[in-house]
């Protein structure tokens, strides 16, 4: 007679704990990606409705991503060089260079990227014109780094232009002595007063990323639940006559 094999589902407390965590971890990580795509299809949406509606000059609780056109002249000397940016694959920085308007603004503008030499010590030059001119970008936040390892730099009036590993406009206010908007403009890449990488983007991973890392994470919660069925299963052999 050919044997008989009857299977039982008997998982044990270790298998079941151990994949119950897996499962429930993976899915909340799931569930984090979603919401981060949601939040980051919100600002792409925006970023492209914003384009929409350029403004003429400043104004006290301008929305995010508005376009701006604003008449006035650069600082020529007070450029911030944040540092540790990269563009494809080279290493460099992002200029930063206080913009006076003609109303009494003062306000940093993202120029885009420059190289930067292994020695720290040895700094780009930034040529600046000192004529009056209509500068055209786009109202961003002020660049938030994922983590903040160490102190903040500590500026000095007489030395420029300054190397920063992390941009905080207040800082940058005081050594200046001079307000500035809280936020910032990124240099449009057809305007002829900035560098390289001024393909701007509202966010640094979009929506479909998350979205993608998202299922990623719900795949692994249902390959853990699969492992705790396939380990739970007995398998008894059993000959009947």
């Amino acid at each position: 007679m050919v044997p008989k094999v009857f299977k039982s589902f008997k998982p044990g407390i270790l298998g079941t704990t151990v994949l119950f965590l897996c499962a429930t971890g993976f899915s909340g990580l799931g569930s984090w990606q979603l919401e981060r795509s949601a939040g980051k299809a919100a600002l792409e949406k925006q970023f492209q409705s914003a384009a929409l509606v350029p403004k003429q000059f400043l104004e006290d609780n301008m929305s995010r991503f508005s376009r701006i056109e604003v008449r006035g002249h650069y600082d020529t000397v007070h450029h911030i060089l944040l540092d540790n940016q990269t563009l494809n694959g080279r290493t460099g920085v992002h200029v930063f260079t206080p913009f006076h308007t003609l109303e009494g603004i003062t306000i940093l503008v993202n120029r885009g990227w420059l190289p930067m030499d292994a020695d720290r010590r040895s700094l780009p030059d930034v040529p600046t014109t000192p004529n009056k001119t209509i500068l055209r970008g786009i109202l961003n936040h002020a660049p938030v780094p994922g983590r903040t390892l160490g102190e903040a730099d500590q500026l000095d009036r007489n030395q420029w232009p300054q190397l920063v590993t992390y941009l905080n406009i207040e800082d940058v206010a005081s050594v200046l002595e001079t307000p500035l908007n809280g936020q910032i403009i990124q240099l449009l890449k057809s305007e002829q007063d900035g560098f390289e990488g001024r393909s701007w983007k509202p966010v640094f991973l979009s929506s479909d990323r998350h979205l993608g890392y998202a299922v990623q994470w719900y795949a692994f919660a249902i390959l853990s639940i699969g492992l705790w069925i396939i380990v739970g299963v007995k398998t008894n052999g059993k000959s009947n006559e």
